[in-house]
């Protein structure tokens, strides 16, 4: 998986379009575009601005190569709630024993 693929793959897990994407992280929406149309690597800062609107650390955006498929799925899926629905969700596993 490309860099982009990754980002792309994160952007729709959470229903945004491109535009939704820049707004949430902050950048104009033809940085995100130029990237797609010249099928560039963005630059770290760029990478860390999109992971910050992701609400992930970059560790965690590579840690899909390295992760298994369940490891991989459940980060993913975390990643993606709110703030609220992470609260929730701590509850119900600090509720296991």
């Amino acid at each position: 998986m490309t860099i982009l693929e990754r980002i792309d793959e994160l952007r729709k897990e959470r229903g945004w379009s491109v535009n939704n994407l820049a707004l949430e992280a902050m950048l104009t929406q033809s940085t995100l575009n130029n990237l797609y149309m010249r099928n560039a690597e963005p630059k770290l800062s760029t990478l860390r601005a999109l992971c910050g609107a992701f609400g992930i650390t970059l560790a965690q955006f590579f840690a899909f190569e390295e992760e298994g498929e369940t490891d991989g799925e459940l980060n993913r899926r975390i990643a993606a709630l709110t703030d609220e629905q992470k609260e929730a969700l701590l509850v119900i596993l600090r509720s296991f024993k």
